[in-house]
């Protein structure tokens, strides 16, 4: 009866309503705002264990689970401050996932008294953020494409270079976590890039060019001393020892000059040799002897022109697993990388002396190596087409333009800093 006439009252009815909400609309309240402090407060967190986790990674896998325990608590607390947030911990874990990678997850948990949600006896809210960190150095084949024509000889370019190169073989070899992991060949070019006097008998080479080039006639002739100019002037033509070769190959025939295709028994597959008057130093294929690769890079000379097409090529070849070189076989831990150096335009190949005829076959093995998944670093000095180097790299950040010699230690060790694959995975 009462009740009846309690619903039937239309005095004042709006205030017991009110009445009757206040609690539930306290309690939304209040949950928006300790919600929102809470969730400031993990994102503090969360990027304290990700920094934390990426500074303990550089030393982690020769501390005990003791001193990383150490180690994730005073890192951690050196970056996270925020005094709302009480019974703050943090908890790390260790680990090797897969062979030659490592893993670190931070976890960190804390309390947080609530401001207005404590109305309706929420009194405290639960923080947790995780920051985790998976790194390692993949196998790694690099080569390394050096530009060595006479123009590296001004403005300090191949001191620099040399100085440079030799900082990053030190990042690679200390990042390097188990012997052998880290494969590097060096391919110093200029129009021609020298194989080794040592590959005098290897299939792959070709000598019917240089047979017709270099040798002697039985009849008195001008230069150039050929085969076919000595037979027209009904000599006979003695071709010179293949031990006097220098060691130089020029381009294979197109276009085989802009894949990484294996040397076989067509003529086309073979790199023709030829006695270049400015024969860089022998190219070095996959090497893990870090003082012979270090030899290598002191024993580079610049002299003569500019045939980028070559040395990016035979970059890629040393990286194939093929013939003549046999390159590791492609696999899911192994990053294939070039960088490619070079300061100056195209100038010479095998068929021409145009620039713009050059940068056609340089932009189409460019092409044919990232399709292969080859990651390309470009790196132009002072002077060079701009625009073929940073079409040619693998990504724009991966293309780099130096204005003075000295600042390629600072780009190589960019360069080394990348290829040591530290990432954040969570």
């Amino acid at each position: 009866m009462q009740l009846a006439q309690f619903l039937r009252n239309q005095k004042g009815g709006v205030a017991p309503l009110l009445g009757l909400a206040i609690v539930p609309m306290i309690g939304i309240v209040g949950a928006a705002v300790d919600y929102s402090r809470a969730n400031s407060t993990r994102t503090a967190m969360q990027a304290a264990l990700d920094s934390a986790a990426l500074m303990m990674s550089k030393d982690a896998q020769t501390l005990t689970p003791a001193q990383l325990d150490a180690k994730a608590t005073t890192y951690f607390n050196a970056l996270f401050h925020r005094p709302e947030a009480s019974n703050v911990q943090v908890t790390q874990q260790f680990g090797s996932p897969a062979a030659g990678n490592f893993a670190i997850k931070l976890t960190g948990t804390a309390t947080m008294s609530t401001v207005v949600w404590r109305v309706v006896g929420q009194q405290q809210m639960t923080i947790t953020a995780t920051g985790e960190v998976v790194w390692g150095i993949k196998k790694l084949n690099l080569a390394l494409a050096l530009d060595n024509t006479g123009s590296m000889a001004s403005s300090d370019k191949m001191t620099e270079l040399k100085k440079a190169a030799h900082n990053l073989l030190d990042t690679l070899k200390k990042a390097e976590k188990t012997p052998g992991d880290i494969k590097i060949s060096i391919v110093p070019f200029a129009v021609d890039v020298n194989v080794g006097t040592n590959n005098v008998n290897q299939p792959w080479i070709d000598w019917a060019d240089w047979d017709d080039r270099n040798g002697t006639c039985s009849v008195s002739i001008s230069n150039p001393k050929t085969k076919s100019k000595c037979q027209s002037n009904n000599g006979t033509w003695t071709p010179a020892a293949h031990s006097t070769w220098n060691g130089c190959v020029m381009d294979r025939d197109q276009n085989n000059d802009v894949n990484a295709i294996a040397t076989g028994d067509g003529a086309a597959t073979k790199y023709r040799a030829h006695q270049a008057t400015n024969c860089p130093t022998a190219m070095m294929p996959l090497s893990t002897d870090w003082t012979a690769l270090k030899g290598k890079i002191d024993a580079m000379t610049p002299a003569g022109n500019t045939n980028v097409t070559i040395g990016m090529q035979m970059a890629w070849q040393t990286l194939t697993p093929a013939a003549p070189f046999n390159a590791p076989a492609v696999a899911p831990d192994l990053d294939k990388v070039i960088i490619l150096l070079t300061d100056g335009q195209n100038t010479q190949n095998r068929w021409s002396s145009s620039t713009t005829s050059i940068d056609s076959r340089t932009q189409k093995v460019c092409d044919n190596a990232r399709a292969a998944n080859i990651k390309v670093y470009t790196v132009r000095v002072i002077d060079g087409n701009a625009t073929l180097l940073q079409s040619c790299a693998t990504k724009p950040d991966m293309y780099f333009n130096v204005q003075q010699a000295s600042q390629l230690n600072s780009v190589f060790s960019s360069i080394a800093q990348n290829l040591a694959n530290l990432r954040i995975a969570k």
